[in-house]
């Protein structure tokens, strides 16, 4: 067994030093060919409409999937531009921004020296889904920046257990629902911690009704915002929590609840795409889980229990990587913790070589699926009369062909297209998403024939269709199937003169 080694103690602006210049590393990482993507998913496209409609003060959809401080906050940036990649650019750099509040501080409490802090950042940030996530326009990015803030407050709280950092814990708990509705998730995270705390500050008489009123603000104030400026009832952002939740019926792939016990499916994506972080989990179970009867925890001790809480959390839920989305950042920083109780050289070559590895991995898995051929379908329609064009649930085409001045729709069901054709819609892009999504219905378009056709690898993504198993209620080898069964075809977007 190693042995563990004693960390000296390190200056903060020795640390940042390294951090800085990884960060930098990371954000290249990010931006790197992201002018040759598409907006890659319906929530991405939907939420660079609705910052357009918010922007112009229409708040009608200001709660669509609980995330109304994201359109708030993103709304004034189309002020100066609604170009759908300065979005992509601004929303990856965010993710880095995170990444950044999160390592340095796990740095600043594991004494970790600049070398160690730059390679934490370089692994976490290289991470596959994370890299992935980061560049779309969903709330990921934001997500992880309130993540990292919450994580630092509540740590605070636990070492200094005062009125005023549980509050501040709570604060960004609410902001972080603000954004996000899966922050929900993290609640039982912290009951279990405050309960390991023992130190009853949570329950003293006064400060539980503070941490609720707090919690409560933003749907408060929120809520009657929405109801001056638009006429949104004021319950809308609680009952959009309860659907997405407790849905009332199916989706457009069928898939009817949010319970799916699957203890795999995150195991087996951990190994085919994060391959370091399965094994560091399970050797921090060994090295670092008999702290928890210690006090006061370290660091590794309390990412331990954020990684394993919700990792086994989301085992019990709908399946799609970004379901781990809290968990990369604690998983990443306890391979680093668990290698600095190595040898130093030894550690320092294996972090490396993970950091090698991962850049490798988004290579095959992001870059290769580069470029979009969106805008030459947008082309194509300028060229050939401006024709108002239908597609087929995929709505990647919207933000390309808008600039253009055409008029173009997504059809989520057949009944949808068939309305747009009525409308005068004369064009449909068989647009492959569909199939990603797993809507019925579109197939038997597949038989008329094409006026134009392109290939458009990102719609052969095997991240992409992962992302979609919480969509389609798929199991991770399902899943995998159809998107190898897809990636057979040549071409992904064919455009068909709509009979008339």
């Amino acid at each position: 067994m190693p042995s563990e080694l004693p960390l000296p103690a390190v200056a903060p602006a020795a640390q940042r030093r390294w951090l800085l210049p990884a960060l930098l590393l990371v954000a290249g990482l990010r931006l790197w060919r992201l002018h040759q993507a598409a907006l890659p998913d319906y929530d991405s496209v939907r939420n660079w409409q609705i910052i357009r409609e918010v922007a112009d003060f229409d708040l009608r959809h200001l709660f669509h999937h609980g995330s109304p401080a994201f359109y708030l906050l993103y709304a004034p940036v189309t002020w100066l531009s609604t170009d759908y990649r300065v979005f992509l650019a601004l929303n990856a750099l965010l993710g880095v921004a995170a990444l950044g509040l999160f390592a340095d501080w796990v740095a600043r409490a594991a004494r970790l020296p600049g070398p160690e802090t730059a390679l934490l950042t370089l692994l976490a940030g290289s991470s596959v889904f994370l890299t992935f996530s980061g560049r779309d326009f969903t709330m990921s990015s934001m997500s992880l920046l309130l993540l990292a803030l919450l994580l630092r407050t509540h740590w605070q709280r636990l070492q200094q257990p005062t009125r005023a950092n549980l509050l501040r814990t709570a604060a960004v708990l609410a902001l972080g629902l603000s954004v996000n509705y899966k922050f929900l998730l993290t609640g039982p995270i912290l009951v279990v911690l405050e309960l390991l705390q023992a130190d009853g500050l949570a329950w003293r008489r006064g400060n539980w009704w503070r941490v609720l009123l707090v919690l409560a603000a933003p749907f408060v104030v929120l809520g009657l915002l929405a109801w001056l400026v638009s006429g949104v009832p004021v319950y809308r952002w609680p009952a959009v929590f309860f659907v997405i939740m407790l849905p009332a019926a199916a989706n457009a792939a069928g898939r009817r609840t949010t319970v799916q016990v699957d203890f795999a499916y995150y195991l087996r994506y951990l190994l085919d795409f994060e391959a370091p972080l399965l094994p560091a989990l399970a050797a921090a179970l060994v090295w670092f889980g008999g702290g928890l009867r210690r006090r006061p925890w370290s660091i590794a001790t309390y990412l331990l229990v954020w990684a394993v809480l919700t990792l086994v959390g989301m085992s019990l839920l709908i399946k799609a990587p970004r379901g781990l989305l809290f968990g990369y950042l604690p998983m990443y920083a306890l391979l680093v913790l668990l290698l600095t109780r190595w040898a130093r050289p030894v550690a320092l070559l294996v972090l490396l070589t993970a950091v090698g590895y991962n850049c490798w991995q988004v290579q095959r898995y992001i870059y290769a699926y580069l470029p979009t051929r969106y805008p030459l379908v947008a082309r194509w329609l300028q060229q050939h009369g401006h024709a108002p064009v239908a597609t087929t649930v995929g709505p990647a085409l919207l933000p390309v062909a808008a600039p253009l001045g055409l008029r173009a729709e997504a059809a989520k069901t057949p009944a949808e297209l068939t309305a747009l054709r009525r409308q005068g819609y004369q064009y449909v892009l068989l647009d492959d998403y569909y199939r990603v999504a797993g809507v019925p219905g579109f197939d038997s378009l597949r038989r008329l024939p094409a006026v134009a056709a392109w290939p458009e690898p990102a719609l052969t993504s095997p991240l992409l269709y992962l992302e979609h198993s919480e969509f389609t209620g798929l199991g991770y080898q399902a899943t995998l199937q159809r998107q190898q069964q897809a990636a057979q075809d040549s071409v992904q977007l064919r455009l068909i003169r709509l009979p008339q």
